[in-house]
């Protein structure tokens, strides 16, 4: 009977794989055109006296008399009681109200935070991109770079992938040496206050051009090209927030060698768990050989475990994550990321929670998944002050010496 049943099974090459990707390929991009929308139609969320309140740490009614000054964006829309504030106008309030928490840009440059892990569908890009947006709402100037060629958070500021980026609009020309800074491959995003370098296919490429770099050039090192070419940016920006492929490629480990600090979202789920512990043993390992032959060195201001998707009625995953804390101890944020139907809901219109109306009918229960999301910007936030403060440090203490 074998030999008959085996006579029935389809044969498949490459041919009808390549007939299947190109389907799949037109279902998602058909997918991403109505339920996306390209740059041009994606729009940010409006304001009201009530979330600017919030975001500016001030009364309802201070508010309300600030905007009366006529000092700071009315918010007054013709026709209506209400005022409503653009994202662009609420920005300019949070500025103005917190200007003194900012970045001086004379004294410190941009914090570089990396979201890294090994394992795909944790989070990771959804958490890059809601730490962009919430750091961009308490004022800051953020440049996210997408480095994994899938691409996900590119298609998540409203970019597509596939047709919209261009090999120079990716860190790719930094990879090859064709540019020496990122600053040409920075494009504007529908939210005001976010930057994007994008991602798309193509750069698959940089694992094959850095590696031949590495053997042809002398004293080239291809895990600080990332980190060289952001100079200029960091000079530019506030934060930059750098989402990586989920994996340990050549890309992931410039991405990590870059950043100030390192954010992992991490499902409290045996398997996961069991992949981030391989992440850090290759990627120290990688490192280790990496700089033992140069006399190199990395420190990091901090590495955050965040857990994600967390399923409070699973019994099990309360197991994990006591394997999870004792594997990592103070790196794991007491914050935790829900497993949400209004977050599932954002995911699917390729956003995140903030991209959604909280005007709308599901503003509380919004407001309930977003807070989790503000409680993890907040942290990162203090952090990222800090790394200022350690800046301020460092210059005072070269003006000493000299």
């Amino acid at each position: 009977m074998a030999p008959k049943i085996k006579a029935l099974l389809p044969h498949i090459d490459i041919a009808a794989l390549q007939q299947v990707a190109e389907v799949s390929s037109l279902v998602i991009q058909q997918a991403r055109t109505s339920m996306l929308a390209p740059e041009s139609r994606k729009s940010p969320p409006t304001f009201n006296s009530a979330r600017l309140a919030e975001l500016c740490g001030l009364e309802t009614t201070q508010v309300q008399y600030l905007a009366k000054k006529g000092e700071l964006p009315s918010g007054e829309q013709p026709g209506s009681p209400r005022r409503e504030w653009t994202l662009a106008e609420a920005r300019t309030w949070v500025r103005s109200v917190k200007a003194e928490s900012l970045r001086d840009p004379s004294k410190s440059a941009a914090a570089t935070i990396t979201v890294a892990n090994f394992k795909g569908g944790v989070s990771k890009t959804t958490t890059a991109a809601a730490l962009a947006q919430g750091l961009s709402l308490q004022g800051h100037r953020v440049l996210v770079i997408d480095t994994d060629p899938q691409g996900s958070l590119t298609t998540l500021f409203g970019v597509l992938p596939d047709t919209e980026v261009e090999a120079d609009q990716t860190i790719l020309a930094l990879c090859s040496g064709e540019e020496s800074s990122i600053m040409p491959a920075v494009r504007s995003t529908y939210w005001d206050g976010i930057d994007l370098v994008a991602a798309a296919p193509v750069l698959f490429n940089a694992e094959f051009l850095l590696p031949a770099r590495q053997k042809a050039e002398k004293d080239f090192a291809f895990w600080r090209v990332l980190d060289a070419g952001l100079e200029e940016a960091r000079r530019t920006y506030d934060v930059i927030i750098i989402d990586t492929p989920p994996s340990l490629s050549y890309i992931t480990i410039n991405a990590l060698i870059a950043a100030d600090g390192i954010v992992m979202p991490l499902p409290p789920n045996a398997l996961d768990f069991a992949s981030s512990t391989q992440f850090w043993t290759l990627f120290t390992e990688v490192c280790s050989q990496l700089f033992r032959t140069r006399g190199d060195n990395k420190k990091f201001s901090f590495v955050d475990i965040v857990l994600s998707r967390v399923d409070r009625a699973d019994a099990v995953s309360v197991d994990v994550r006591e394997w999870i804390v004792a594997a990592y101890g103070s790196k794991v944020l007491s914050i935790e990321i829900p497993k949400t139907s209004i977050a599932a809901t954002a995911s699917a219109g390729f956003g995140t929670v903030y991209d959604m109306d909280a005007n709308s009918a599901q503003a509380k229960t919004l407001k309930r998944a977003r807070d989790a999301y503000d409680q993890l910007v907040g942290h990162v936030s203090m952090q990222i002050a800090a790394i200022y403060e350690g800046d301020i440090e460092a210059s005072k203490a070269l003006e000493r010496k000299g």
